[in-house]
């Protein structure tokens, strides 16, 4: 069974799903928040504090996008976004701007409760400290495994929860290469198979943010057919 602390904030102008949605999670011990509106579910994450966001993008006084960047400003918990409107445009956009996992309507109770439990149990994860690890690539690039920190050339680079499990698993396998699979399995568990494109979506990101191509350093490289690999000629700490 679920923690109770373990609080979602349902987010859907659509009555019949919030309450449909809200017994089922309320079935698993989850404690739900409910909002309706895009600014009512702005006041109640400030209230409730939740540890996952459901998030609508189709709402009557704006877009669930916005919603998503607003908590991005401040906060790194999980948002799953639930939509009618399932274009790869709008899963990229809704990616692009933080969101860590998209789910299409119409959906089964059994995936979307997996796919919320997979979020959580990331999110868990990357609150608790693992063992003392710093890798050090040349071309000024830090990933601090203790710390959760990635600099490049003395700045901090600004990752997505997802983007930084990516990393981290890329660095933790360094120099070989890790099929699709593997790293599907390892970000998103129990729900890798419908994960690919937002796979893609990230490590694109990640390459934009570590500025891949530039100055002759390359981290991340594809091995076509078969998945990905992290370069780092390491240099003494």
């Amino acid at each position: 069974m679920i923690n109770k602390k373990n609080r979602i904030l349902l987010v859907d102008d659509d009555t019949r799903i919030l309450q449909m949605i809200q017994r089922i999670l309320e079935v698993e011990d989850y404690e739900v928040s409910t909002a309706e509106s895009g600014e009512a579910a702005l006041s109640i994450f400030n209230e409730v504090d939740p540890s996952l966001v459901l998030l609508e993008l189709l709402l009557p006084d704006m877009e669930g996008i916005e919603v998503c960047r607003y908590i991005r400003q401040f906060s790194k918990i999980p948002i799953l976004i639930v939509t009618a409107k399932g274009t790869i445009d709008e899963k990229v956009k809704g990616l692009n701007l933080g969101a860590d996992d998209y789910i299409t309507k119409p959906f089964s109770a059994q995936e979307l409760v997996a796919r919320i439990a997979a979020a959580i149990r990331r999110s868990n994860f990357q609150k608790n400290p693992i063992p003392d690890m710093l890798i050090k690539c040349r071309g000024g690039l830090k990933i601090d495994l203790t710390k959760k920190l990635v600099t490049l050339r003395k700045e901090i680079v600004d990752l997505s929860s997802t983007e930084y499990r990516i990393l981290a698993f890329l660095a933790m396998n360094r120099n070989r290469v890790v099929s699709t699979e593997q790293i599907l399995a390892a970000i998103w568990g129990d729900m890798p198979q419908n994960n690919a494109h937002i796979l893609q979506v990230n490590i694109s990101r990640l390459r934009d943010k570590l500025k891949d191509d530039l100055k002759g350093n390359r981290y991340i490289e594809t091995k076509t057919g078969i998945g990905y690999y992290m370069t780092c000629k390491e240099v003494k700490r």
